[in-house]
């Protein structure tokens, strides 16, 4: 029986909005991880059988099929064709659960599954030239476009969460990241990308020294004395990250190390506002599909969004604080759209790895109310 299994995963620096990386274009950046992973990894990039790309804002430079761009950009032969996956915040993990289906499916041997966004350079909206929703939409759940800020605010509602425990929170991530950041938790990781000003190699929006005093000094922009601000929400981010995933026996003919399998994959949805809920849906029907209990999960990563977000999830769910986001998350590292599947994967086999865990279940809030979630294994 066929499986899939990640050999290889690498990723970039996240780059602050207007920062290190925000003068290099999208597809050169993910050419960039694709000539890292090739080169770890070791593989020959003609033995490929497809590039799949998560990205969001497919408009301007992230246009034109930018997995084909970067194939292309990235000197792999011609006849290794990419395709360009949008399930919005969660499309390069979409991508790994599509280069896993066709790994196990037989279509491919070998594939490739990453994500890109380059916020400074291709703006969050931009893509917006027109309402994407039309008049049935209209019908079925009113004309207001759905706002996942006013969704966060809604949640921090429902769930009982004050705007100090969001902020602490925040604080939390903050400190998470830079413990890992200075003890080289991420260092594996990253491919360091060489631009005019010198080589970035560090996460940027790290923002250590916060305090609860200072945060509660700040604006909560999506509602008049609301609760989510700029320092318990995720970061406008650049970066691209991608995965190697191919057999075991393909592996194994062909020197590959894998470095976990992918257990299980599902995704599911839920109402369209307040739109950030679905991962506490995935995350059960992950478990159910499964067969393994929450206990058995030795760590998770539910990407930050808003801080309301994993903080619902753990109410619902019931897992251990410690043991999930251990390395912060996006309100500490930023959040590029569409690469920042990949990029969490990256950061969650990189952990699994250096800490013997044998399963860890990574999950994410999508636009329109959706989520995925999926299992590794240690191998």
């Amino acid at each position: 029986m066929r499986d899939a299994v990640i050999v290889e995963a690498v990723r970039t620096p996240v780059g602050k909005r207007n920062g290190g990386l925000s003068g290099i274009h999208s597809a050169d950046i993910s050419a960039l991880v694709l000539q890292a992973l090739a080169e770890r990894s070791g593989i020959d990039p003609g033995l490929v059988d497809d590039v799949v790309w998560g990205c969001v804002m497919q408009i301007g430079e992230q246009t034109f099929d930018i997995a084909r761009t970067a194939v292309l950009s990235a000197g792999w032969p011609e006849h290794v064709p990419g395709t360009t996956v949008d399930r919005q915040c969660g499309s390069s993990q979409q991508a790994v659960h599509f280069a896993a289906a066709g790994v196990i499916s037989g279509q491919y041997d070998l594939a490739v599954a990453g994500g890109v966004e380059m916020m400074s350079r291709t703006p969050m909206g931009s893509s917006f030239t027109a309402s994407p929703l039309g008049a049935m939409y209209a019908e079925r759940y009113g004309s207001d476009f759905p706002n996942q800020g006013l969704g966060a605010e809604q949640i921090a509602d429902e769930w009982g969460l004050s705007r100090t425990q969001l902020d602490e929170y925040g604080l939390q991530s903050q400190e998470r990241a830079q413990a890992a950041q200075e003890s080289g938790a991420f260092d594996a990781q990253i491919v360091g990308v060489q631009t005019e000003n010198g080589l970035v190699t560090k996460d940027e929006g790290i923002r250590p020294g916060g305090t609860l005093e200072k945060l509660a000094t700040l604006k909560t922009p999506f509602k008049e004395g609301g609760k989510i601000t700029a320092a318990n929400s995720s970061q406008i981010s650049d970066g691209s990250a991608a995965l190697l995933i191919t057999t075991s026996e393909f592996a194994a003919a062909n020197g590959l190390t894998p470095l976990a399998r992918i257990h299980t994959a599902v995704v599911t949805g839920a109402a369209p506002m307040p739109m950030l809920t679905a991962p506490i849906p995935a995350t059960q029907k992950a478990l159910k599909k499964s067969g393994l209990q929450l206990s058995d999960i030795g760590v998770f990563e539910v990407n930050e969004a808003f801080a309301s977000v994993p903080m619902a999830w753990l109410k619902d769910i019931g897992a251990d604080d410690k043991l999930t986001n251990p390395l912060g998350g996006a309100i500490a590292l930023g959040h590029p759209l569409g690469g920042s599947g990949a990029r969490i994967m990256t950061t969650l086999v990189h952990h699994m790895r250096d800490n013997n865990i044998r399963y860890g279940l990574q999950t994410m809030c999508e636009g329109g109310g959706q989520a995925n979630a999926t299992i590794l294994e240690l191998l």
